[in-house]
C-alpha cells in the first residue's frame, strides 16, 4: 500500500469554530480508480473513489448539502488560489478557516457539515 505524503503547513492546519483538521495530500491521485475532480470544481469523493455530481461545486459561494453522511475526501480543483471553507451551519455559517491548496485533503466526518463555501 502506498503511503500518502502530506504538507507540513497541512499537518499543522486546525479548522477553527468546527473543530476539523484537514491536510492536503501532496499527490492529488491517491489510486488509479478514484474520480477525478473537475478542473475548477471542489468535489467530495465517497470512500468508494466515486464523485457524486451533486457533490461537484463551480461557483463562489454558499452550497448547502443534502445528505451528505459519513467520511468523504474533499479535493479542491480549483485555478487561480481560490479555496473552500466546510461550514456546520447551513448557507455558509459557521465556518472554518480557508484552505487553498489544491488537491486531496484528508478524509474527515461530513456528518455535521452543512456545507461548503467556495472563495476567490
Amino acid at each position: 500500500m502506498r503511503k500518502i505524503a502530506m504538507t507540513a503547513a497541512g499537518i499543522a492546519a486546525a479548522v477553527i469554530g468546527t473543530g476539523v483538521a484537514l491536510a492536503p495530500t501532496a499527490n492529488a491521485a491517491t489510486t488509479g480508480t478514484a474520480t477525478a475532480c473537475p478542473s475548477g470544481a471542489v468535489c467530495l469523493r465517497e470512500p468508494n473513489g466515486s464523485i457524486l455530481s451533486k457533490n461537484i461545486w463551480y461557483s463562489y459561494g454558499a452550497h448547502n448539502l443534502s445528505n451528505v453522511i459519513g467520511s468523504k475526501v474533499a479535493i479542491n480543483s480549483q485555478t487561480g488560489g481560490a479555496g473552500f471553507q466546510i461550514c456546520t451551519g447551513y448557507n455558509g455559517t459557521n465556518c472554518g478557516p480557508i484552505y487553498r491548496d489544491t488537491g486531496e485533503y484528508l478524509p474527515h466526518d461530513f456528518t455535521p457539515i452543512n456545507s461548503i463555501v467556495l472563495v476567490r
